[in-house]
């Protein structure tokens, strides 16, 4: 079953097609030599920089490691920076922390 994209969705695929195709003619290389480099195909590049969400994320990582961008993938999303998340856990915490009752037997 397919569900429709929702338009955040389809924004930030949009952002990050025209980040990538920006990034690429700001070093001045071809689509056909980002593919090359990258192990893809040109079709794939042009698929990524007009923001098709249904191409392979390792094509993704792929092409950012030729950009020299690869580290931003590493920060999508750091589980040190999960605000969210980290709160969440926070309100999980105990009120207070009670020594073990040890039996006596080692």
């Amino acid at each position: 079953m397919s569900f429709p994209t929702p338009q955040t969705i389809t924004r930030s695929l949009l952002k990050l097609g025209t980040d990538l195709s920006r990034a690429r003619r700001r070093r001045r290389f071809t689509r056909a030599s980002v593919a090359e480099r990258a192990g893809v195909s040109e079709a794939t590049v042009k698929r990524l920089e007009k923001g098709d969400g249904r191409v392979a994320l390792e094509s993704l990582a792929r092409v950012l490691n030729v950009l020299s961008e690869l580290n931003r993938l590493d920060r999508l999303i750091d589980a040190a920076e999960d605000e969210l998340g980290i709160q969440l856990m926070d309100e999980q915490l105990p009120k207070r922390v009670r020594r073990r009752r040890t039996t006596g037997a080692l």
